[in-house]
């Protein structure tokens, strides 16, 4: 599919019709303007109607690695502010589902069996995690919502801790996360996934997933990462919406120099905390994506929340009929 890189780390579709001051959509101080069938022009030049998305489900994708500490408190302290300007940005949208799981099987939260890669995050335990029961939620379920106190709720949820696997899968996490096996009824991920939602996956990850070769693991331990490949990763996350325009990717990660800010360089090998790696493979999954965002995991989240908030408007104003 065809994508327009912008300044920064965001991928926005290319308009089908000129709508501002430049051929290529973009006005000279907003993001781009793109044309929604029986919409309105909002204040910011984006067009909004009947056919936005009324609803939002978060899924943010946690490493619990041991070099994470810094990571999970830099997203613990930026998440509620994100989610406040989110709803601003997008006033026609009421109802945001929002689950934690970690990049391996986590075995702090058996709240909910079987054990599985993938189950919404409940409590916490482990090295530098908040080491608390976070539930219950709003929701009555393994999410929270909007009427959860998230600076409290989420805060606990997302510090998950460093005790977790080297061997990060948040690809297999997040699938599996969304398949049928953890969201029908009666499962440990029940009533998260909606089919008239749009989907917003965050990955925060300072490593790859990678299938490693004995040459480039750690002391010749090989690290199979999740299964598959990245187009593998991307026709399963698409075949949970049917749709690949209802789906956000925003991955938090070790970019590489197309992204156009690196991180220094994780050494992984001698127990380094400091970095991340560039996740090659994470980053190929995310430009897939018409909706896909890429910020580097090691700086703040802040202002790269900012930023991610206008490509989620422009997925959630296109977001069109489901069906």
């Amino acid at each position: 599919m065809t994508s327009t890189t912008l300044p920064g780390t965001s991928t926005l579709p290319e308009p089908t019709s000129s709508s501002g001051s430049g051929s290529d959509g973009l006005d000279e101080t907003g993001p781009p303007k793109l044309d929604v069938a029986g919409g309105t022009m909002g204040d910011d030049g984006i067009e909004t109607g009947d056919e936005s998305c009324k609803k939002v489900d978060l899924l943010f994708v946690i490493d619990d690695s041991g070099s994470m500490a810094d990571e999970q408190a830099n997203l613990a302290a930026s998440v509620p502010g994100f989610i406040e300007a989110m709803r601003a940005e997008l006033a026609e949208t009421d109802g945001y589902n929002i689950g934690v799981v970690t990049s391996d099987l986590y075995i702090f939260d058996v709240s909910c069996g079987p054990v599985s890669i993938g189950n919404l995050v409940t409590q916490t335990g482990g090295v530098d995690s908040s080491n608390n029961v976070c539930s219950p939620y709003s929701s009555g379920m393994r999410f929270m919502t909007e009427n959860d106190n998230l600076d409290n709720k989420f805060a606990c949820a997302a510090q998950v801790g460093t005790s977790g696997d080297g061997d990060e899968h948040p690809m297999e996490a997040m699938l599996t996360a969304l398949s049928p096996e953890l969201t029908d009824p009666g499962m440990c991920n029940e009533g998260f996934l909606r089919d008239d939602a749009l989907l917003v996956v965050v990955i925060i990850t300072d490593e790859e997933d990678d299938h490693e070769t004995e040459e480039q693991a750690c002391n010749m331990t090989v690290q199979p990462g999740s299964p598959g490949e990245p187009g593998d990763w991307f026709d399963d996350l698409v075949a949970v919406k049917d749709k690949e325009s209802h789906i956000v990717v925003l991955s938090l990660v070790g970019p590489d120099a197309e992204a156009g800010s690196m991180c220094p360089a994780l050494d992984k090998c001698n127990g380094g905390i400091e970095g991340a790696e560039v996740a090659t493979r994470i980053l190929e999954f995310t430009r897939m994506f018409t909706y896909g965002f890429i910020g580097p995991v090691c700086e703040d989240y802040g202002p790269i929340f900012q930023e991610a908030i206008g490509v989620i408007k422009t997925a959630c104003d296109e977001f069109g009929p489901v069906g």
